[in-house]
């Protein structure tokens, strides 16, 4: 689920559970032993099939090409460093060619606004890793503020989302000694003081949920062994998604110290700690605190709150929450066509982006009194926009603006002034769109819903069905799909003629939490059928034609393909499925599964059940159809979704006699990346069976 990776604060935390041990009494599925991920007879399995795959696609004289573009894109040194702030300096990760792993440093503000700053190591993740003798990935850093100088890094072994907490000194630029320690586990950390943690990890038998995340919070001093913890809170077993401790503070020198008990997905009990104790919140459960500004507590919330309706941004002082009291004041409320994409804060302001038809907005809050004043910030249409760097101590904010065929520039303002953001940093051209156009459309799905979607190609393109286009869209967490600039699409696809659509289906956050509630559960097929009307709209304005078609995602977007090959086989002339989910009726039981009962309902419902068996890709397979050869994809180390799906998907293919490709990397997590040479190596492998399929030479 890429919401689970990109999303709420507590996402950083979400890891897998290991798969139930086959039984004969559990199932009949025959190909339950390749659930046993690590086990020898599954893993033999895995290389059997790589050593089939692996062939045909690199034996092509393109995937060379592919794969050499592919790792000089992830490579480059003159890609834009985005800036964190931090002790008033300006801190980034980066990797390049020298740095596959990736290096964490930092330089100075004035120093950063230079074309070639000068940068100064603190954490090279390269040498940690030859050092161990372990494959480190750097998952992020959790500082104590306001001071800043103590913080945790967050360490992967080889992607998992399981990570190693290490406190790292970030003025001496190197780990504590004797400093706090949390070995790894799925688990989230925040600080309390300088010698204090509040920590939710497993802490032995009993302590993880039925997803295998944390649900004990305890309180850790410094010196202490875990087993010395003091327990603060306790969730359920039964909670999807754990209990974890999150802090906000403000540059006013106010502190509040959440903890949520995530009950569900996507919403749960919230409760404000202090030294002398616990006190419940009475909010919402799809509301969440994402930041403070002068002692008032900013929330965003996908359910309607006093004034705020849902999808809104709304405030409470932190006095009134520490007294009980919690009516907000409303920020922001969007209209039907909006959809909040982020919230940030600086000393005195508040910097809200959202979305206005899938087109990127920025503006400026500043409270007034009990009110929220608002001032737009001037950008380009057509684009996205994201903060990439701000600090409660002063005002200023760094903004980066992308779209489908413009390079990622970064620009620098004062929240607190009515001057322009003022251009920094640009990203070269990582690939040639003379000629190109990115243009938006709307198709209407079964039920008369206009679904939009953009759709980038050559301008000259012939209207003849005969372009090779890929598509791909994500439809689930309510996480929007918006333009941005994909170097690597641009330069594998775009420059050798083909076409590139992204489809905005519900499901997603486009249009805010009606789009994503509209497409849960029971109602799912919706999503299915947006993206299959997508793509007839395509076909009929004759921008492709379903042998010039090609479609892919990952994840949820994963479980998309799946369901789209079942169900339109007619349609696409290659598939490729990514890190999915595809066995949606025992998907509660592998890895973190039983996590994601609030998006895709749950087999122990009769009705949800019934419906998950009518959309499921394993169980929907048929015989004697005529399907295109998808490609499918994933990683060993993936402890989210899990390999399982995947393999058992082309396990079925092959007894049914259906052609397939089948690609297990061994590292990477979820995401794939566990270094730039893996990244190049899945993007050249798979832009080599599009080219394959739909631009044979």
């Amino acid at each position: 689920m890429s919401r689970i990776g990109l999303g709420l604060a507590f996402a950083a935390a979400l890891a897998g559970a290991p798969a139930l041990a086959q039984s004969k009494a559990m199932t009949d599925d025959p190909y339950i032993w390749l659930e046993d991920k690590d086990g020898a007879r599954a893993l033999a399995w895995v290389e059997a099939e790589n050593k089939r795959t692996l062939p045909r696609l690199e034996s092509d004289p393109r995937y060379q090409a592919f794969h050499a573009e592919a790792l000089a894109i992830a490579a480059a040194k003159d890609r834009i460093p985005m800036p964190g702030q931090l002790m008033g300096r300006i801190v980034n990760f980066w990797r390049d060619g020298d740095h596959p792993q990736g290096i964490l440093r930092w330089t100075s503000v004035e120093d950063y606004a230079r074309p070639e700053p000068s940068w100064q190591t603190l954490l090279d993740l390269d040498a940690l890793s030859r050092a161990e003798s372990r494959k480190w990935v750097y998952k992020g850093l959790t500082c104590l503020q306001p001071e800043e100088t103590r913080c945790l890094v967050a360490l992967s072994e080889g992607g998992e989302d399981a990570v190693t907490y290490r406190e790292f000194d970030l003025a001496a630029g190197g780990f504590v000694a004797g400093g706090f320690v949390l070995p790894t586990s799925k688990q989230g950390a925040t600080w309390i003081d300088q010698d204090t943690l509040m920590v939710s990890r497993d802490w032995g038998a009993g302590t993880m949920t039925a997803s295998s995340y944390p649900f004990v919070v305890k309180l850790l001093r410094r010196g202490q062994a875990l087993d010395q913890a003091q327990e603060v809170f306790r969730g359920e077993p039964g909670d999807q998604l754990g209990t974890y401790a999150s802090t906000i503070t403000d540059g006013a020198g106010h502190r509040a110290v959440f903890i949520e008990r995530r009950r569900t997905f996507f919403g749960g009990d919230k409760a404000l700690w202090t030294p002398q104790g616990i006190r419940a919140l009475d909010l919402p459960g799809r509301a969440s605190p994402v930041g403070m500004i002068d002692g008032r507590v900013i929330f965003e919330t996908s359910d309607p709150w006093g004034k705020v309706p849902a999808g809104g941004v709304g405030a409470v002082a932190l006095s009134d929450l520490t007294a009980g009291r919690t009516t907000p004041t409303l920020v922001f409320a969007p209209t039907a066509r909006q959809a909040v994409t982020g919230v940030d804060t600086t000393r005195h302001h508040l910097l809200l982006q959202y979305t206005d038809n899938v087109r990127g907005r920025v503006a400026v809050f500043t409270r007034e009194g009990e009110g929220w004043t608002s001032r737009p910030i001037a950008l380009p249409d057509n684009a996205s926009f994201g903060v990439a760097g701000t600090s409660d101590r002063n005002d200023l904010a760094y903004l980066s603006t992308t779209g489908f065929l413009t390079p990622t520039t970064l620009a620098r303002f004062d929240a607190s002034s009515p001057v322009a953001p003022q251009p920094l940093k640009a990203l070269p051209a990582k690939f040639d769109a003379a000629g190109l156009v990115a243009e938006q459309f709307e198709a209407t799905s079964g039920d008369g819903t206009k679904v939009p979607y953009f759709v980038v190609h050559r301008r000259d393109a012939r209207r003849d069905g005969t372009t090779p286009t890929i598509m791909t869209a994500y439809g689930g967490f309510e996480l929007p799909m918006l333009p941005s600039y994909i170097a690597t699409i641009g330069k594998l696809w775009l420059e050798r003629g083909g076409a590139y659509v992204l489809a905005n289906i519900r499901g997603g956050g486009e249009f805010g939490p009606a789009w994503h509630d509209a497409g849960r559960k029971t109602k799912r097929q919706v999503i299915y059928d947006d993206f299959a009307a997508v793509a007839k709209d395509l076909i009929a304005r004759r921008l492709t034609s379903p042998r010039k078609l090609g479609i892919y995602g990952g994840s949820n977007g994963g479980l998309l393909m799946g369901v789209e090959f079942n169900q339109h086989p007619e349609l696409w002339q290659a598939v490729t499925i990514q890190v999915p989910l595809l066995d949606m009726l025992r998907y509660e039981q592998i890895a973190a599964g039983a996590s994601w009962v609030d998006e895709y309902g749950s087999v122990s419902v009769p009705a949800e059940r019934a419906f998950l068996a009518t959309i499921s890709p394993y169980q929907n397979i048929r015989k004697g159809v005529r399907y295109p050869e998808p490609y499918i994809w994933t990683t060993t180390k993936d402890d989210r979704v899990g390999p399982q799906h995947a393999r058992k998907f082309a396990a079925r293919l092959k007894e049914y006699g259906l052609p397939y490709l089948f690609y297990e990397d061994t590292a990477g997590g979820h995401s794939g990346d566990a270094d730039i040479e893996q990244g190049a190596r899945l993007q050249a492998l798979q832009m080599t069976y599009f080219a394959q399929k739909l631009m044979p030479r």
